[in-house]
């Protein structure tokens, strides 16, 4: 299924993978979330270009970029903007001063570093799509998507994200190191940058292209919804996210180790990843691997695990095997 949007949105996943090496993954869960119109909490260790790619992909995409450093004084306000007074001519009016979530790509860097409140006031954002201040509403753009950090370590002084709030990121993606034979082309490619020399690096063969506008975005995500699933697909999702919610039924280790499962934003989840994800290999239906590929990405961070499994050291990522293993593919 070769179309005008498809070509344009894998040259741009193209692009992106020449400039931020070994994370092909992390770049195709980011095409994913732009396509299925979701967002994106990705957690890694410092230093595995997850800023970069963000940037990479704004720089590539005819869209704007806001970076929000999440600190513990951060106010709600420095992000969302505000009324501001404005005096001429010896009168005075307040104007709303839009604030940096006013943009295509945002990228909450470390997001639990700052306090709920906060985190609150981007999360509204990202679910209603507009914020409201002073009794005014201001729509975001159509064009919108959140990418928030989270960083594994280092977890003195942080806020975390509760279960409810984390349930409306689309994707948690996990990141980590790059293969071993990326890492000097990584070293060379930075280099190249710092010397400003195309000659030292690998730098994308398309640079001088003109930046893939957002009519693409919009055009490809119309594809994905026409794109045809079985019915007998459809209950192979609502029966993965059933498991989730009755391990009981299923297997006892299961029932051990789930506390609370997947709610309904799991099974609506899976239905976007799973088409956005068999529009970009080509084809016009979704498969049970289609599902299978997108899994733990969109059910990780929506399963709560007992203490059984923590103390068992059993992972989400470890149940979600289970939970396909023993949910038979209609």
């Amino acid at each position: 299924m070769a179309t005008e949007a498809r070509d344009s949105v894998l040259n741009l996943q193209r692009l992106v993978g020449e400039t931020v090496l070994g994370q092909e993954a992390m770049i195709e869960r980011l095409i994913i979330g732009l396509l299925a119109n979701g967002h994106l909490l990705v957690e890694g260790l410092p230093g595995l270009a997850k800023t970069r790619a963000i940037k990479k992909m704004s720089h590539f995409l005819d869209a704007g970029l806001s970076r929000i450093q999440f600190t513990p004084d951060l106010l709600p306000s420095d992000i969302t903007g505000s009324e501001i007074y404005y005096s001429a001519e010896g009168k005075g009016e307040f104007r709303f001063q839009s604030g940096p979530v006013f943009n295509n790509l945002v990228l909450a860097d470390e997001i639990n570093r700052a306090p709920a409140k906060v985190q609150s006031a981007l999360l509204e954002a990202m679910e209603e799509r507009q914020v409201t201040v002073a009794g005014k509403t201001h729509p975001l753009p159509r064009l919108f998507l959140v990418m928030a950090t989270q960083n594994p370590i280092e977890q003195e002084g942080t806020y975390p994200l509760p279960e409810a709030q984390m349930d409306r990121f689309l994707m948690h993606i996990n990141v980590g190191y790059s293969m071993e034979n990326s890492e000097r082309d990584i070293m060379l490619l930075v280099r190249g940058e710092e010397e400003g020399s195309a000659a030292a690096a690998p730098t994308p063969s398309s640079a001088t292209i003109d930046r893939i506008q957002q009519d693409v975005i919009f055009a490809a995500r119309s594809e994905i919804h026409g794109l045809q699933m079985a019915s007998a697909v459809e209950a192979y999702i609502v029966a993965l996210v059933e498991a989730t919610r009755y391990p009981e039924r299923y297997d006892k280790d299961l029932r051990k180790w789930i506390q609370i499962g997947a709610s309904p934003r799991g099974t609506i989840g899976l239905d976007k990843c799973s088409r956005a994800y068999a529009w970009l290999r080509g084809r016009d239906y979704v498969s049970p691997n289609d599902v299978q590929a997108i899994a733990h990405d969109v059910l990780r961070h929506r399963l709560l695990l007992s203490y059984d499994a923590q103390a068992e050291g059993v992972k989400a990522d470890q149940v979600i095997n289970k939970v396909i293993e023993l949910v038979a593919v209609a």
